[in-house]
């Protein structure tokens, strides 16, 4: 994927405003009072464990499903209108191609429903789909299905990409070359709206994080904003302190050669560990990375 070529975004006013949105299933809330806002050219991170309503929160979003309580509006207008829909790119989490019809031949179909679309051997090169052009979508590896479903949301020049967990099953060098992509499409005045389960995808893409939970939203902001959210300091030591040192909050990780942990307050642990003279060798104090922060604000409080 070359990530220099750029994409060619022109968007309008509005994007995509969400308030209050809410969606129930068998009397389950599934969304709750979800309020969300996207700005031309911002790659926005949804993030949440397994059943955290991230799925359903984008089918309410792109119109599929309609929400229960709330109002969403894209570039406007109600999010199923023709006109909007044709301004948009979606790669769902799962997706299904005829087996007996070439990855050409699927790209120039995409391509035939805007228009004004990028051309199919721009998208090839793009999303390195050229030597496979000519091959039926029933032999493809499960990665190189994911890059065709990716490469199809950006057929018919989006102003706002939706994508659902768009790295799945990809190796690291194609899911870093899918992101040098992504990346390029947000620098050009695009807007991203992404699921993800690699919290790393998240660091690497977001200039925003949106962490759901339980259907609603727990923590929101940039990446660094979230890390601090968590509360928490790590502090990484050579060897383990005596347990007494330690209070019930501190959260000690598992680390291989070395002791981690994290802290309310590095500076009172540190004194702690000189007063007794524990070893302070190796000490290392940093910010807490995004998993830690991602799994203490999705920790179950029931």
């Amino acid at each position: 994927m070359s990530g220099t070529r750029g994409f060619r975004v022109v968007t309008g006013a509005g994007g995509l405003a969400v308030s209050g949105l809410g969606k129930t299933y068998n009397k389950r809330p599934v969304v709750r009072n979800v309020t969300l806002n996207l700005r031309r050219g911002e790659a926005v991170g949804l993030l949440g464990p397994n059943g955290a309503g991230k799925t359903t929160a984008l089918s309410l979003l792109l119109g599929l499903r309609r929400a229960d309580t709330g109002l969403v509006t894209l570039f406007g207008g109600p999010p199923h209108n023709r006109q909007n829909l044709r301004r948009i790119g979606v790669t769902p989490q799962d997706v299904a191609f005829p087996p007996t019809l070439t990855v050409r031949e699927i790209v120039d179909f995409a391509a035939a429903h805007y228009p004004a679309p990028d051309s199919t051997a721009a998208i090839l090169d793009r999303f390195e789909l050229e030597r496979l052009a000519r091959k039926q979508c029933g032999g493809l590896s499960g990665g190189e299905r994911r890059r065709l479903a990716v490469a199809l949301a950006f057929t018919g020049r989006p102003e706002v990409v939706f994508l659902d967990e768009p790295t799945t099953g990809l190796d690291v060098e194609a899911r870093r070359a899918l992101w040098r992509e992504v990346r390029s499409f947000a620098d050009s005045g695009g807007t991203v709206l992404l699921t993800t389960h690699y919290l790393e995808e998240a660091d690497a893409l977001a200039d925003r994080i949106v962490v759901v939970n339980h259907g609603t939203v727990a923590a929101e902001g940039t990446v660094e904003e979230v890390k601090s959210r968590a509360g928490k300091t790590r502090v990484v030591l050579a060897e383990a302190p005596l347990p007494t040192l330690l209070d019930p909050s501190d959260d000690v990780l598992p680390a291989t050669g070395r002791f981690e942990c994290l802290v309310d307050d590095p500076a009172v642990f540190v004194r702690r560990l000189v007063e007794n003279g524990a070893s302070i060798e190796g000490l290392q104090v940093a910010p807490v990375g995004l998993e830690e922060a991602f799994v203490r604000l999705t920790k179950d409080s029931d």
